[in-house]
């Protein structure tokens, strides 16, 4: 890395600082509480990452959605998932089109939502597989495939889904294919006290807070790079490795209460979002190298949902989370 590069890249380090920092104060106008929440979005958009929000209606999981693609200034697309929806509701179509004048027929493609920076699939679990599966080349490769040919997404590309834990009838669950694909699991929890008679003296009024971009879509991609250019010292990948591998019952570093409950733990995907959440953990303090508190930080969003416990667990009522060490 040469002298410049080295300045620029302070300064762009410098830069996500206070983004960050000017990001939370506009997202706080509307949202209130979930801190630990919008850190994490923030930390998986700054790494290039879907996220799965899961929380019980009425906890601004949307708005939240809304808000920061709002103060990102990034096009955004809602798709509200129901059982009749189509794979090509959310890809797009062919049409067949006639030229004014000549008479000539020819297919035209009409971009679907998928085509947006900031994509919102609302309630993902109530569409049913082969519609969800729609998402799995858009999540990971970054392009949609229709008729033959293959288009690219615009970039920066999210997808942000909710889903709702409780209500499971008439509900189709994301298979395991489509789950490792979402860089972060978040759990919206309801509000304290404090915090929910705040939210109900702000949104019973008539005034609404303005949204101001802080990021546009070229400086965030610009940001991306930077976070994956930190350097990641060779303790904290074998750190980040050791805890992936540790949820697998079959591995050396598998605890006995692993062996005993997990059916399948997370891949090589889960080792790899762990170092990338913490060089972006890093970034957004302004640090320009990433330590274990900050693997640690998003440890639990990044494994929970790559792990499937077995019978036994249902049985003995053993929540996934006791079930992630974090040696220290």
């Amino acid at each position: 890395m040469t002298a410049s590069s080295e300045t620029n890249d302070l300064a762009l380090l410098e830069r996500l600082a206070i983004a960050r920092r000017a990001l939370a104060e506009q997202i706080g106008k509307r949202i209130i509480g979930q801190t630990q929440v919008v850190d994490d979005l923030v930390a998986a958009l700054l790494s290039g990452g879907h996220v799965v929000l899961v929380g019980v209606p009425g906890l601004a999981k949307t708005l939240l959605v809304h808000t920061v693609s709002r103060a990102l200034d990034l096009t955004f697309a809602r798709v509200q998932f129901t059982p009749d929806l189509m794979p090509s509701d959310i890809t797009g179509t062919e049409l067949m089109e006639e030229e004014p004048g000549t008479g000539k027929r020819a297919f035209r493609f009409a971009p679907g939502p998928v085509f947006g920076n900031m994509v919102l699939a609302d309630e993902i679990n109530r569409a049913p597989p082969k519609t969800q599966a729609a998402l799995l080349q858009a999540m990971q490769e970054r392009t949609v495939t229709v008729a033959g040919r293959t288009y690219d997404l615009p970039r920066p590309f999210f997808v942000l889904a909710t889903q709702n834990p409780i209500e499971q009838e008439g509900t189709y669950p994301l298979p395991e294919a489509q789950l490792d694909r979402f860089m972060f699991e978040l759990r919206v929890g309801y509000p304290t006290r404090e915090e929910e008679e705040q939210i109900v003296m702000s949104t019973t009024g008539d005034k609404e807070g303005e949204i101001v971009p802080v990021l546009g879509a070229e400086e965030l991609l610009a940001l991306q790079r930077l976070v994956r250019r930190l350097p990641a010292p060779p303790s904290l990948v074998e750190y980040a490795v050791r805890l992936a591998r540790s949820t697998r019952p079959d591995s050396a570093e598998a605890t006995a209460r692993v062996k005993k409950y997990v059916s399948w733990g997370a891949g090589p995907r889960a080792s790899q979002y762990l170092v990338l959440g913490a060089k972006a953990r890093a970034a957004m303090d302004g640090r320009a190298m990433p330590d274990l508190d900050d693997v640690r930080s998003v440890a639990h969003a990044v494994l929970r949902h790559r792990m499937v416990v077995n019978f036994q667990a249902e049985a003995d009522g053993i929540p996934i989370e006791s079930l992630i060490e974090l040696p220290r």
